[in-house]
């Protein structure tokens, strides 16, 4: 295990690891275009400023919010409104083009890290435990989807049956009035479909609920989980980045010009050290969090689709209705006409 570059990040958390890479041709792979892609997507917002005064010959000292300028502006004589005006503009382009030059800095920085671990040419910081961590949140991410994808299939499928149940029994209690000789027939065959309705709907009513539930897991509580994933991994690149911009500069001559980028060049570095420190706590918590509810969620909700399929096809329908209500599903809002996860397709 290799410690970083400063003696400052836990020997247990975290090591750089050299990537290597065997064959590479000079093209980019579609994975690093994406990468490259995501690097350059957030650019610098340019609504959002101060105006910085004294930009361009201004007397007053430092940066004032764009209100508090416009404030001074009402105040000043009307002879020097025109030369005010100007002032202000120059000073909000200087604070935009600092932005801009900034975020191209930070883009360049991050890209050349990228393409350097890429091609086996730089280092990476790794902590083992928690991308094993994250790449088994994916994992499963991937397969719960598959479990709502089928499990909406079932619910549509389910649906139709139902809905075709309904219909045969309406036939059949329609034949059982207009057909005499064989009322009886016809007649209790229509109280079966009508009651298998029944049961139907119920049970529509459960996996609706199963449904709802994982596509909550899935789409929201993991999701939000991985979007931290995607900020740490961002801190984490720009990081290394900045330690690599470090360490090369430690490497070249110790003139005063060079002295003085490698203090900023440690500013900068140590700012994205606790980045980047700061968002791995937060995954690390998230995740822990993550794991307690789903294992919460999923119990609940495994038992009941279970007890209600098992309860169905028993033709139990006191045991079905007993399942909704052990997990506070209203029942009467269960027989209606479409499932409600279909009407917000």
């Amino acid at each position: 295990m290799i410690t970083m570059s400063d003696g400052m990040m836990s020997k247990a958390a975290t090591m750089e690891i050299a990537i290597s890479r065997n064959g590479v041709s000079g093209a980019l792979d579609e994975s690093l275009e994406q990468d490259l892609q995501q690097v350059m997507v957030s650019g610098p917002n340019l609504n959002e400023t101060s105006i910085v005064s004294g930009g361009y010959g201004g007397t007053t000292e430092g940066i004032i919010p764009t209100g508090a300028m416009k404030g001074a502006m009402s105040q000043q004589c009307s002879s020097h409104s025109a030369l005010t005006a100007e002032e202000l503009n120059r000073g909000l382009a200087v604070e935009k083009f600092d932005l801009v030059k900034k975020w191209g800095i930070n883009t360049y920085k991050c890209t050349k890290q990228m393409i350097s671990e890429r091609f086996g040419r730089g280092t990476r910081t790794v902590d083992l435990e928690l991308e094993t961590q994250i790449e088994l949140l994916r994992d499963t991410k991937r397969k719960y989807e598959g479990v709502l994808h089928l499990a909406r299939a079932l619910t549509a499928h389910f649906y139709s049956l139902v809905q075709t149940q309904r219909a045969l029994g309406d036939a059949f209690s329609d034949l059982s009035q207009k057909s005499p000789e064989l009322q009886e027939e016809f007649g209790y065959n229509a109280e079966t479909q009508k009651l298998l309705c029944k049961n139907g709907e119920t049970l529509l009513g459960a996996v609706n609920f199963f449904v709802s539930s994982i596509n909550t897991l899935v789409n929201k509580t993991m999701e939000d989980t991985l979007m931290t994933v995607k900020l740490y991994e961002t801190a984490r690149l720009e990081f290394d980045a900045y330690r690599a911009d470090l360490e090369e500069l430690s490497l070249g001559p110790r003139d005063s010009a060079t002295l003085c980028r490698m203090e900023v060049a440690q500013q900068n570095f140590q700012s994205h050290r606790v980045k980047y420190e700061k968002l791995r706590g937060d995954v690390t918590i998230k995740l822990r969090f993550l794991q307690e509810n789903k294992v919460k969620v999923m119990r609940k909700q495994l038992l009941l689709f279970h007890n209600a399929i098992s309860s169905y096809f028993a033709g139990n329908q006191q045991q079905l209705e007993a399942s909704l209500q052990h997990f506070n599903i209203k029942l009467s809002s269960l027989a209606t006409d479409k499932p409600s996860w279909l009407e917000e397709q």
